[in-house]
């Protein structure tokens, strides 16, 4: 009577994606963050897997962990393995839906650089089916299910491409302007901040009236696009970003009082992956929002 040899067990891939987060990004919090769940889920999936294996894969210590000699030498090819799964993956949904694309964006850039071209975006490409995610930070696209990426950056990432510049101004109504004729006149006039860029008031202050000490002073927003209606309702003068309002400084719903603008080094940019660079649903999103400008 023949007896079946017993068929290795590979370990949980959940506890493989916890060790390779980790060591990538340096600790168990920064894995539990793009896994998307808790740091002691993280931990726990890694302690499952070093007592499977028989050996440790990180040292822990007050400040953290730290990879082993063993981690090391093994996280080049988790890396390589996870993402070729995340290139299988992905290639497996465009096969299955060749023309649906799914752009994440800074949420600023999606509602107000991104959602006015989305009617002639769908007029040039009507075979295909965009979707839009916000997030606060690119994603890697090696290794999630977004096939372009939208949000400012310092310099161009590899295949991608550069739209305007930004620069930041103060705006208002023209109505508000009225009363606001040179830098010092917002010492009294209501502000208007995002919380996302809380440090744009002070980055403009000091080279618009140096030493002077300006504090703005008003409500506070999480979200730039409510802000810039409450500048269009006329609740006070925001630190805008030109890229932003570009379209309400064309139609004259908001000025620039003042002549003092600082340019800022970061561009919007669009990139994606190179396979998709040139060709696909991807390619062709990606150069019609290029032609767009």
């Amino acid at each position: 009577m023949s007896v079946a040899p017993p068929v290795p067990r590979l370990p949980s891939l959940n506890a493989l994606r916890a060790f390779e987060a980790s060591a990538r990004l340096g600790g168990f919090a920064q894995a539990a963050a793009e896994l998307q769940v808790t740091p002691g889920a993280v931990a726990a999936q890694i302690k499952a897997l070093e007592q499977e294996i028989g050996a440790a894969l990180f040292v822990r210590h007050a400040k953290g962990v730290r990879l082993t000699a063993t981690g090391q030498r093994a996280l080049p090819g988790f890396v390589a393995a996870f993402d070729q799964l995340g290139t299988a993956v992905r290639d497996l949904r465009r096969a299955a839906a060749p023309g649906r694309i799914h752009i994440a964006a800074l949420p600023a850039l999606a509602q107000l650089w991104l959602a006015p071209r989305l009617p002639q975006l769908r007029e040039k490409l009507p075979e295909i089916d965009i979707s839009v995610t916000a997030l606060e930070t690119p994603p890697n696209l090696k290794r999630v299910p977004f096939d372009l990426c939208l949000f400012y950056c310092d310099s161009v990432p590899d295949n991608g491409i550069a739209f305007s510049g930004d620069e930041l101004l103060p705006v208002c109504t023209p109505a508000l302007a009225k009363a606001l004729k040179q830098p010092g006149d917002l010492k009294e006039a209501v502000c208007l901040t995002d919380t996302a860029w809380a440090d744009d008031w002070r980055i403009w202050a000091d080279e618009a009236m140096p030493g002077e000490g300006f504090a703005p002073r008003g409500p506070v927003f999480s979200l730039y696009a409510l802000a810039v209606e409450e500048a269009l309702n006329g609740a006070g003068v925001l630190m805008a970003h030109r890229s932003l309002v570009a379209d309400q400084l064309a139609a004259g719903t908001l000025v620039a009082p003042l002549t003092a603008v600082v340019p800022l080094q970061r561009q919007i940019c669009l990139w994606t992956l190179p396979a998709s660079r040139g060709k696909g649903a991807a390619g062709q999103v990606l150069q019609a929002l290029r032609q767009m400008g």
